[in-house]
């Protein structure tokens, strides 16, 4: 287990709440990509499988936290997606 992984995922993972919640708060997604929060994900799970396969250690659940909280954000992004394109009923 690394420190230094740790301090890396803690220190990622302290941004998503805030961009969640404030998401969430305004239903604005206006400067929100969703191509990046794809790609982010995809890195979270691509550090997941390697800590499965090569490197089993308690640092997995830091990556499967991010991976949710960045998953929310996109599941967040879908919803008020309308919104920031102007199609809203």
């Amino acid at each position: 287990m690394s420190p230094y992984e740790i301090t890396m995922l803690v220190c990622f993972g302290a941004s998503w709440p805030f961009s969640v919640h404030r998401t969430w708060k305004t239903k604005n997604v206006v400067g929100k990509s969703p191509v990046f929060l794809s790609l982010v994900i995809i890195g979270y799970i691509a550090g997941i499988v390697h800590k499965l396969v090569y490197k089993p250690d308690a640092v997995v659940w830091l990556y499967v936290l991010n991976a949710l909280m960045v998953s929310a954000d996109l599941c967040l992004w879908i919803r008020y997606r309308n919104r920031a394109l102007g199609m809203e009923k």
